[in-house]
């Protein structure tokens, strides 16, 4: 890599960051953490982009953001530097962002009372072909305004679908723009004020991961992952008897989704497509059933659209048979349309699926290079540092290989992990130093074991480690492993431990 100068004049700095051939610019914010920083075109305009590089060793996503650069602007905006200096920050005491999370700030930033903070959003269907990205993980943050907060907060699918809209994206932007005007305003009479707590935000609309509601022409499909059961048991316990609300998630099988606009303080409905597909299945953010429909109403059940979501009313027979559906894991159909009108029939299906485990997406492993692609993974949280040497080794991730019994990832699953995870930080400890200045500084360790089989690899980049660091290993993780398998209920258990080696910078 070449290396500027110790004092770079500003105009060298703005040249490397403008050319074309050079790698983006390299700042260090500390020993831990680098930020890469380019000027680059995108859909045709100039913009600043940032990506990090250290929070994986953190167990955060890495972050990009492209703002739109401010005519002849020629100063690298620092605020966006202390903004990755606070995300560290959370990340060492355990706070992490995910897919639409958000940071809102109380101060001004990018000199701006405006600017209300980010929405960080995993993209999906947008361009990135040519930007230098870092490696999986890693989360967009998208500049939000002050009366766009609320709707960060509760409802946070709203927001960025409402921003694919305005800026001809799909399902959203993944850029930033100082001084726009917000999309929202004064909250004013929104199906949401009877759903969610938007002054103190005290209780919100339960949003079910992989939930996806799919419209179609005469049908609406709700697919309820099996293996969010727990989930929709605390939907239904903790709902009224009347009403039960559930949030949905963006769904990549529909081809466009509905948006809701606010104009002059009124919420209308409208469609953002994936450009150049004709609209067959349209996605919904929620899903309202609300069981005081009267018989006498002449009506089976109604099925509506309501800003981003759909509103089903039922009678309270119809609800108490879905409450019992739900319970059984049952699938359920409502019939929609007036009792005398057999040919205007609507559906609503309710359905269970074995829906594919999607998360991962592009990360590798440490050991052998596979796709981790599609496996459940959790954070891990060691009580103890492991350090030697000024270098802390941190665990930060367990990958679960589940095989054909679909286990949920149980309590002693993850306290074994916890145990393995010590032991291999122990073994380690001795050779930080060495192992980090050869370039390994991520560690992944693969433990296979069953009734009469144990056997682990470890490695970096791909390829095994050395011997001698196996032989550690190897004496260190064999009585836990040993320890831990008394319980047979959990075999066979096949998992992958992902370590980081950081600085210690306290």
């Amino acid at each position: 890599m070449p290396v500027v100068e110790e004092h770079p004049s500003h105009e060298q700095i703005i040249l490397l960051l403008e050319d074309k051939a050079f790698h983006p610019v390299t700042f260090v914010l500390n020993a831990n953490l680098l930020v890469n920083v380019k000027l680059v075109f995108y859909s045709s305009d100039k913009y600043w982009y940032f990506s990090t590089n250290g929070l994986h060793g953190l167990g955060q996503a890495e972050i990009i953001i492209l703002l739109l650069c401010l005519p002849n602007e020629d100063t690298i905006p620092k605020d966006i530097f202390r903004l990755f200096i606070s995300i560290y920050k959370d990340a060492l005491k355990g706070k992490y962002l995910e897919n639409l999370d958000n940071i809102t700030f109380t101060e001004s930033f990018l000199s701006s009372k405006d600017h209300g903070g980010f929405l960080f959003i995993t993209p999906t269907f947008q361009k990135l072909d040519d930007l230098p990205l870092p490696s999986n993980p890693f989360l967009c943050g998208i500049l939000i305004q002050k009366l766009e907060i609320p709707w960060a907060k509760v409802f946070p699918m709203r927001l960025m679908l409402r921003l694919g809209a305005e800026y001809k994206a799909y399902p959203a932007p993944l850029t930033s723009i100082r001084g726009r005007k917000p999309l929202f305003g004064e909250i004013g009479h929104t199906i949401m004020n009877l759903l969610v707590d938007l002054r103190n935000y005290q209780y919100t609309l339960h949003n079910i991961d992989q939930l996806l509601i799919h419209m179609e022409m005469g049908k609406s499909c709700i697919k309820i992952p099996r293996k969010k059961y727990n989930d929709v048991m605390k939907v239904i316990n903790s709902s009224n008897e009347h009403v039960i609300s559930i949030g949905a998630s963006f769904s990549t099988e529909a081809d466009s989704h509905l948006v809701c606009i606010q104009n002059d303080g009124v919420y209308q409905t409208q469609a953002n497509s994936a450009t150049g597909h004709p609209r067959k299945v349209t996605g919904a953010s929620f899903v309202v059933f609300n069981g005081a429909l009267k018989t006498s109403s002449g009506f089976l059940a109604k099925s509506s659209i309501v800003e981003d979501g759909l509103m089903v009313q039922i009678t309270p027979e119809t609800m108490d048979g879905l409450r019992l559906a739900l319970r059984e894991q049952k699938d359920f159909k409502i019939t929609c349309g007036r009792v005398d009108a057999v040919d205007l029939r609507e559906y609503v299906d309710i359905c269970w699926v074995d829906s594919e485990e999607k998360g991962n997406k592009g990360v590798i492993s440490s050991v052998d290079g596979i796709s981790l692609q599609g496996f459940p993974s959790e954070k891990i949280k060691l009580e103890t540092d492991f350090e030697t040497d000024e270098k802390i080794v941190k665990c930060t991730e367990v990958f679960y290989f589940l095989k054909d019994q679909d286990l949920s990832i149980s309590a002693t699953r993850y306290q074994f992990a916890k145990e393995i995870a010590m032991a291999c930080s122990a073994a380690l400890c001795p050779h930080l130093k060495t192992l980090k200045s050869n370039g390994m500084n991520k560690i992944g360790l693969r433990v296979s074991i069953d009734t009469d089989m144990v056997e682990f690899q470890a490695g970096s980049e791909g390829r095994l480690l050395p011997q001698h660091y196996l032989n550690d290993l190897d004496s260190a993780l064999i009585p836990v492993i040993h320890g831990g398998t008394s319980n047979s209920t959990s075999l066979p258990l096949e998992i992958e431990l992902v370590f980081f080696i950081i600085e210690n910078l306290f």
